[in-house]
């Protein structure tokens, strides 16, 4: 019986390496980890997914245009469906931060790939003269066409499978809570001080309407991501491509997202330019501040139980103190900040690393696909957990909400158009120093009569808008 073999040789343009038997990635991807033992991240599935669906297709647009025979061609689509399936993903090993464009990454996609297809037509791996990474699952590309499309369909995957569903049932969930809590009054506040009367509904409701507003300003800026510049090749020219190469990968491309993908007017431009990326990570930087904002609103309103606003009550989803029994924590609306903080460095990041290309190529691709992509998975999955384990068990507190209602100098607001800003000034200042109630201090003052004041500190009526 034959004696399995624990290793196999592979040579590059270097020399040559020994690799793991079992490995489907080859030389090239074994000197990028060695190159690169930087911070133990490996790329992320979505972007996998990603690299793959561009190979799939290559191979399909090549293998129709006679660039590689049907045979490699057939055996690089099974493998790529292979891998989108879920198989062979701890072989894809390379370190976030690694060479300039990706090409380490990108060569231990076509790797896998040709080590897999080797495999599919009954040979061995490392038998690259008859299925070549470079070759054959590369025919026609280069790094620096490849991952700018890779970073696109990435986002695309990402957007339509993450943070849509997720915004779309968080804005559900606000506007559900609205009109549960239509007839609860509250104080507002501005600079944390006492305010007009408002309606808790309309809080929510406003939340709603911000992510609703932020989910069409992040559809419009994923348009960018439609518009490829794959067929370029290494600088743009399409040096090495088959003259109906670009339009059939985006055509085949768009069959397999189910999306329409057009090849860019100019790809070198498409190849060059970050806009795009930055374009979308503005989009997220925009979200993620507002949510932030919500965050900290839902605390506030949170607070207490005995000392804070309580106008809310926020479902405890965990003990929140190693040492305090009892006490829980706004850990949902907690998380939901540390995350948009995170998201928010990831964009200067991405615009530190858009300006960071120079003439043909940016170089910096490979940090602009990982935070892009993980900004948009994050704040999705983030959303999602907000949603389910706080935003959809908020109950409120009426009675405490009605009572600073009533209590706020602020309602003295109201009384503008009938005393005076200066009268109502005094009689604010009056109750502050007293204690007295504005109504008490207005009789005391015969500025207006009982039915008159009981018309215009109507809370109910103050707190919605104007009839038309």
């Amino acid at each position: 019986m034959a004696e399995l073999k624990s290793h196999r040789i592979e040579k590059d343009s270097m020399g040559e390496r020994q690799l793991p038997a079992e490995a489907y990635y080859g030389i090239q991807t074994l000197r990028a980890t060695e190159n690169f033992p930087i911070s133990g991240l490996k790329p992320l599935p979505t972007y996998i997914d990603a690299c793959v669906l561009i190979k799939k297709a290559t191979a399909i647009a090549n293998g129709e245009l006679g660039c590689i025979s049907s045979e490699i061609s057939q055996a690089v689509v099974q493998a790529a469906d292979e891998v989108l399936r879920g198989s062979l993903r701890d072989q894809f090993v390379v370190d976030v931060y690694q060479a300039g464009a990706g090409t380490s990454h990108h060569m231990n996609v076509n790797e896998v790939l040709a080590n897999r297809a080797l495999e599919i037509l009954g040979d061995q791996k490392g038998n690259y003269k008859r299925v070549n990474p470079n070759d054959h699952v590369n025919y026609g590309q280069s790094t620096n066409d490849v991952i700018p499309t890779a970073i696109r369909i990435g986002g695309l995957l990402a957007l339509e499978h993450s943070l849509y569903p997720a915004l779309e049932g968080a804005i559900a969930s606000l506007n559900q809570k609205a009109d549960e809590f239509h007839d609860v009054i509250r104080s507002g506040r501005t600079h944390l001080q006492d305010a007009v009367p408002v309606r808790l509904g309309e809080n929510f409701r406003a939340w709603g309407q911000i992510l609703a507003d932020h989910l069409t300003r992040i559809r419009t800026a994923a348009k960018d991501l439609t518009v490829l510049g794959l067929g370029g090749s290494a600088a743009g020219t399409g040096l090495n491509t088959h003259p109906q190469y670009r339009y059939r990968v985006a055509e085949i491309l768009s069959e397999l997202l189910g999306q329409p993908l057009q090849p860019a007017p100019h790809l070198m431009a498409a190849m060059q330019s970050m806009a795009p990326f930055v374009n979308v990570s503005g989009a997220l930087r925009n979200l993620a501040q507002d949510c932030a904002k919500i965050s900290h609103d839902l605390r506030l309103l949170d607070s207490g139980p005995k000392t804070g606003f309580k106008e809310i009550q926020l479902p405890p989803v965990q003990p929140g103190s190693s040492i305090m029994p009892g006490k829980y924590n706004p850990v949902m609306a907690e998380m939901t900040a540390m995350v948009c903080f995170q998201v928010m460095g990831y964009d200067a990041a991405i615009a530190l690393a858009a300006q960071a290309g120079q003439l043909e190529l940016n170089v910096m691709m490979p940090l602009i696909a990982y935070d892009l992509i993980h900004s948009i998975e994050i704040l999705g999955n983030t959303l999602v957990a907000l949603t389910e384990k706080c935003i959809q068990g908020i109950t409120a507190k009426g009675d405490r909400c009605l009572a600073y209602a009533e209590g706020s100098l602020a309602l003295v607001t109201a009384l503008n158009p009938h005393i005076g800003y200066l009268n109502a000034a005094a009689v604010a200042k009056e109750s502050l120093e007293t204690g007295k109630s504005l109504r008490q201090i207005v009789l005391e003052r015969e500025l207006m009569n009982e039915a008159e004041l009981a018309q215009v500190l109507d809370l109910e009526k103050m707190s919605l808008p104007p009839e038309v």
